[in-house]
């Protein structure tokens, strides 16, 4: 087998997950329950390839500490692509694209294109059927594959499979999200698949058609490249040239036009997970079709679907309904309409509420925080640091913070004067002081912060040092 390199697309939001997903907290980076998210078992995914290279990910500048926590938590390795802002995946694929000419020296390598938020249960039946689809992709076919329907579902895109060709079929069409009468129609006609968003090509078959098919994108996303400029692992693409490009899917830019499409079956279960519903359909129901996630209990209830994070969760005598609790945030609707939370996000967004922005728990490059507690003059925070990373050198016009070790080892610079402090101990740093945190152990440092004061916003950060080459007014 050819080696096949995986670029991981993830810059989407999750709109439709609401309140768990979120603009700076994405379902992808959200622990679902079993200690594992959906970005790391698309990279445990892509380990499973006979002949992988190191991962792409194309990621939002936003998320590039989540991109890099994954990345270390499941012991891999990748190049991170920084999209200033989201342009859809047609401009995503491209800059990978770029990057992996470079990277082999212009060989023409064989890109795997992955969302980061699909659940693909049986790694080792998409490893085989990515092993079947490279003979296509390596005649120059742009190889999508697609899913075997089981029911006639309205929130996914179709493909029509046309004349068999080689180990998949030529494509006849795409087919956007249908009504319910036209899914049922196609589900009965056989001659569909779902439009699972994943791809096989190589770089350059993809660059000459987009070259040919939608040339401003791949001019813009050139310049965003040449201009582009690196910082370890990061790789920023230049603002004003990715920017410039036009927003579009691959599918309306390149996969609807070409005559070089090629469809294979991907028969495993497949689910993006792109509604509550989805996560109803893929979750295991008990004997009156409740799925319960978390601390929940369904009683005298049927069909219902229960997601709890951080509390207990009950219902009595409901029927078809989707309650999903965060620590900010419970949503409760009907099931047929989960579809619709987007608009509870939109209404949130027009009243300026954070809810649909922010998420209790940031990470950050050197480990994370989660707030606690908030109100008018206080704020209580749980901040891990990861074993040898350290906080900036900065200080505070507004609030003074009160430092409680939990575990590990803290090193704290203290108005000049550098003591450790271990479990259960604490230090106070008064407002105006020059300060920083480092973990110096070889454990992750957990500490609960307490800040007090007239202004607990996170731009009341005045950074003198950072080893991440941070600017001033950005947080920790």
């Amino acid at each position: 087998m050819s080696m096949v390199f995986p670029v991981i697309l993830s810059g989407g939001s999750g709109t439709r997950l609401w309140p768990l997903s979120r603009e700076g907290y994405p379902k992808q980076f959200v622990d679902l329950g079993d200690g594992n998210t959906l970005f790391r078992q698309t990279l445990q995914r892509a380990e499973r390839l006979a002949r992988h290279g190191e991962p792409v990910i194309v990621c939002n500048e936003r998320h590039r500490y989540f991109v890099s926590a994954e990345l270390l938590a499941a012991g891999a390795d990748g190049t991170i692509l920084l999209e200033p802002e989201p342009r859809n995946t047609a401009p995503a694929i491209a800059v990978a694209a770029l990057e992996l000419m470079e990277r082999t020296g212009g060989e023409d390598p064989l890109l795997l294109v992955m969302p980061s938020d699909h659940l693909l249960p049986d790694a080792d039946a998409f490893a085989a059927c990515v092993a079947s689809a490279v003979p296509l992709a390596g005649q120059g076919r742009l190889v999508t594959f697609g899913v075997p329907p089981t029911r006639p579902e309205t929130g996914f895109g179709y493909i029509q499979r046309g004349a068999p060709l080689g180990g998949g079929f030529q494509v006849a069409r795409f087919v956007e999200k249908p009504d319910a009468g036209r899914a049922r129609d196609m589900l009965e006609a056989g001659d569909h698949l779902w439009n699972s968003g994943i791809f096989l090509f190589q770089a350059l078959a993809l660059l000459r058609e987009l070259e040919r098919l939608a040339p401003e994108i791949l001019q813009h996303c050139r310049a965003a490249w040449r201009e582009r400029t690196v910082q370890g692992k990061f790789v920023h693409l230049a603002t004003a040239g990715f920017l410039a490009s036009p927003s579009l899917s691959i599918d309306h830019a390149v996969m609807e036009k070409t005559e070089l499409a090629a469809v294979v079956p991907l028969s495993t279960p497949w689910n993006d997970l792109g509604s509550w519903e989805a996560f109803y359909q893929a979750g295991p129901q008990d004997a009156r079709h409740n799925v319960c996630h978390g601390d929940s209990l369904a009683l005298d209830s049927d069909g219902c679907y229960l997601h709890s994070s951080h509390r207990l969760v009950t219902t009595l005598g409901l029927r078809d309904i989707a309650i999903i609790e965060t620590q900010d945030a419970v949503l409760v609707a009907q099931r047929d309409r989960v579809q619709e939370v987007k608009q509870i996000v939109e209404l949130l967004n027009r009243e300026h509420r954070p809810e649909t922005r922010l998420h209790p728990l940031v990470h950050r490059p050197w480990g994370s925080y989660e707030t606690l507690a908030l109100d008018d003059r206080f704020q209580v925070k749980r901040i891990v640091v990861k074993p040898g990373a350290e906080l900036s050198l900065q200080m505070h016009h507004h609030r003074a913070e009160h430092w409680v070790v939990v575990s590990g080892t803290a090193e704290v610079t203290n108005d000049g004067s550098v003591r450790l402090f271990s479990e259960n101990q604490s230090t106070y740093i008064p407002l105006g002081t020059v300060h920083r945190l480092k973990n110096p152990g070889v454990i992750p440092l957990v500490l609960i912060e307490i800040q007090s004061g007239a202004y607990l916003g996170e731009d009341d950060i005045v950074r003198l040092d950072d080893v991440y080459g941070r600017t001033p007014q950005k947080s920790r």
